[in-house]
């Protein structure tokens, strides 16, 4: 039977709600995968203190979205049937508005290079393994083309990857703080108009961004999280005729540009201002 490391007591009002995303959490995590069984329902009630009501509740709306399935029989229980999680399921509950989007990609230019940074210090083999199964996952669409059938299932692999690089860092906090920020993003790829990322980049610098993790090699690092991260501003600007901030602090200047400056210039440094 598979673990699930963040069982943790529920709140009683919408108690549903939240066991589904604990169940959520240890898919995206790598900590349950396809065929896993889920503890027993009796140890998942007490040890989320709901009501088993609301835990069965969960199950079936997990269940009707085909990401869990129930095996009834002596070898029956509940299973997971796909980490193919619906986009609807990963998103924030905060909706994001479009003069908000700014805001989201500030916040990930801040936090996402430092996670990275952090789980190359605290990383595990299995943590590697959990984003090469990301990895893997997204090869497997493209080398059967069925992302061409289910196109949202690519996406949702990258979530994982990003989500996998957090738990990488075995900070509660940060996991949390990831898990926010890729659900906002989910609403702030709405508000931009771009193509697709191109898929095979995707795995490029998914498989780079693992390489230099499992390197700790920290220049490298940023070189690969700089390039993973600007996509999606340079896709902003593109559709908002306007870079993300105006005055920007070191960390907020994109590398290629930091390294263009003399040092003490960069600090001053201003792009070109909203429209």
């Amino acid at each position: 039977m598979a673990q699930m490391h963040r069982i943790v007591p529920i709140n009683p009002e919408r108690a549903f709600e939240r066991v589904a995303e604990q169940i959520l959490d240890a898919i995206r995590m790598g900590e349950l995968c396809v065929g896993d069984r889920l503890p027993s329902e009796r140890e998942l009630a007490a040890g989320m203190q709901i009501s088993r009501p609301s835990l069965r509740e969960a199950i079936q709306v997990l269940k009707d979205t085909g990401v869990l399935e129930v095996r009834r029989g002596p070898a029956g229980g509940v299973f997971v049937a796909s980490i193919d999680i619906p986009r609807e399921l990963l998103r924030s509950k905060v909706e994001v508005r479009g003069e908000e989007v700014r805001s989201v990609l500030e916040a990930r230019r801040l936090l996402e290079p430092r996670v990275a940074h952090l789980a190359a210090v605290h990383a595990t083999d299995e943590d590697f393994a959990r984003m090469q199964a990301t990895i893997d996952a997204q090869k497997d669409m493209l080398e059967h083309g069925t992302f061409r059938e289910h196109p949202e299932r690519f996406p949702v692999q990258d979530v994982h990857f990003h989500l996998r690089m957090a738990a990488a860092t075995h900070n509660s906090t940060i996991i949390s703080m990831m898990r926010a920020l890729q659900g906002r993003l989910e609403f702030a790829r709405d508000f931009i108009s771009h193509e697709d990322a191109n898929r095979e980049w995707v795995i490029d610098i998914h498989e780079r961004t693992l390489s230099a993790i499992r390197l700790a090699d920290h220049e490298l690092i940023e070189v690969v999280m700089e390039e993973h991260i600007r996509e999606l501003e340079l896709a902003w600007e593109r559709s908002t005729e306007s870079s993300i901030v105006r005055a920007l602090p070191d960390f907020l200047v994109p590398l290629d540009e930091r390294q263009r400056l003399p040092r003490d210039a960069v600090q001053t440094t201003a792009r070109r201002p909203q429209r």
